[in-house]
């Protein structure tokens, strides 16, 4: 019988691709909570996330104040989504569940907390529960 409170395993094609060395492809990164991604590619693909949300936004509502509040509201949306998916790849890598975004609750501590855990701290080297190494992709 299969424990419901067991972490999930990892996808068996994302393993495949870590294996390979493969790269993820950016619809993966953004939208999949499956896999693992090292340190380099969350803040390449954290910072390729947010600056151009920023400048998109930031010229609509130069542009048009409602123009502007309504992209905002969708970019905000999607942006919160690919920050969560990348959130918990991070966490994957470092072989815990995905659910330990939820420090970021926390006051204080927990945003310090996914800080240094997700930004700083190596993932685990070789394969782990959520797929094969992932230094080696990026």
């Amino acid at each position: 019988m299969n424990n419901p409170y067991q972490a999930p395993t990892a996808n068996v094609i994302d393993a495949q691709r870590a294996m390979a060395g493969e790269k993820l492809e950016l619809k993966d990164l953004w939208l999949s909570l499956q896999g693992r991604i090292p340190r380099k590619a969350f803040w390449i693909y954290s910072f390729l996330l947010l600056v151009p949300c920023i400048a998109i936004v930031g010229l609509l509502y130069w542009i048009s104040d409602t123009l502007g509040m309504i992209a905002m509201v969708l970019f905000y949306a999607l942006a919160f989504w690919a920050g969560l998916a990348l959130q918990v790849k991070r966490f994957h890598d470092r072989d815990k569940s995905g659910w330990w975004v939820l420090i970021g609750f926390v006051p204080v501590i927990g945003g310090l907390w996914l800080l240094i855990e997700l930004g700083f701290l190596r993932g685990t080297e070789g394969a782990n529960r959520f797929g094969g190494d992932a230094t080696g992709m990026y």
